[in-house]
């Protein structure tokens, strides 16, 4: 059986940094406030003229270093977000064209917040089936530019940034003991729209728009929906949560992560967390921390890693690799 191994880790953050304090001038809310609910500290907003592609770009660039790969080495380009530079083409494309790649093929994905989780699965597919040996899977955000700035409930929330992931194929047994990707498990329920979507659009309204969330509906659902996909997953792959090593989530709410590992029975030593200083970054939170925690050397060869999220649509998923 093919499996999808990670090859390369990257990321980048915008150089603007906004601490909790620089709200309390605008709402009225407080550093304190913002961190006994949410966890954030601090968060990164990209500067004027800095682009989705951009962050994708730089963070792509630091993972094919770390692959001792180049952009011609390539098979596919997918990106995960919801803040595209524009209607189309695809930034996936800008991608492309940045790196000097100029072959394959390139494309976007948006699942929102879940965005990574279903580009993840994604290219897994396009590795199994042959149709690509290579792929460089991608979640940019610059979610700044959707901020209601008047709404303390979502503004305080969320922050720009990318990470990346480069695939391979390998040749593997076909059990749980192969490195790769091992499992996904995607879902969507589209009656719970309402609960977080931005209230703009070509189509309806020929505007951007801005985020909107049901907070307390959208918490509920999280904790439930991400603990039951974590063990679908699992169960797919043939283990057990005793054979975590780590999990990556989402890095939304410190709360929903916390209560998602209770249902799970996993220790909080064995959680990623990065949401104190990047706040919520939609479909770059899980490449970013994956890049991040690579970069600190959390994962050994072997080690099982299963990421989850859910976002707007509602759409929400995981995967469960072996390092």
């Amino acid at each position: 059986m093919r499996r999808s191994v990670v090859r390369g880790t990257g990321h980048y953050l915008p150089e603007r940094v906004v601490e909790n304090s620089y709200f309390e001038s605008m709402l009225d809310t407080t550093d304190e406030w913002i961190r006994s609910r949410t966890g954030i500290e601090r968060r990164h907003f990209a500067a004027e003229g800095e682009f989705t592609s951009d962050l994708a770009i730089a963070a792509a660039r630091q993972a094919l270093e770390r692959a001792g790969m180049v952009a011609e080495d390539l098979d596919a380009i997918v990106v995960a977000t919801s803040t595209p530079d524009l209607t189309f083409p695809a930034t996936a494309t800008i991608v492309q064209a940045g790196l000097g790649m100029q072959r394959g093929f390139a494309y976007d994905i948006q699942a929102v917040c879940a965005g990574f989780v279903f580009a993840l699965s994604n290219a897994d597919g396009l590795i199994k089936s042959g149709q690509a040996d290579r792929v460089l899977v991608i979640g940019a955000e610059t979610f700044s530019r959707i901020m209601d700035w008047t709404d303390r409930g979502t503004c305080v929330l969320f922050g720009d940034g990318a990470g990346a992931v480069i695939l391979e194929a390998v040749e593997g047994e076909g059990t749980s003991d192969d490195r790769g990707i091992l499992a996904t498990d995607l879902n969507s329920d589209g009656n719970l729209r309402e609960l977080l979507y931005v209230d703009g659009g070509v189509s309806r309204t020929g505007t951007v728009g801005f985020l909107r969330m049901q907070g307390n509906l959208v918490f509920r659902h999280a904790v439930e929906k991400l603990a039951a996909t974590a063990k679908r997953v699992l169960d797919k792959a043939g283990l057990t949560p005793g054979d975590i090593d780590w999990l990556v989530p989402h890095q939304a709410n410190l709360r929903i992560i916390v209560g998602t590992a209770q249902k799970m029975q996993l220790p909080m030593d064995k959680v990623v967390l990065t949401v104190a200083d990047h706040g919520n970054t939609s479909a770059a939170s899980i490449p970013l921390a994956l890049s991040v925690a690579d970069t600190q050397g959390k994962f050994k060869p072997g080690d099982v890693v299963v990421t989850e999220a859910i976002g707007g649509g509602m759409s929400w998923g995981s995967v469960v690799l072996r390092w």
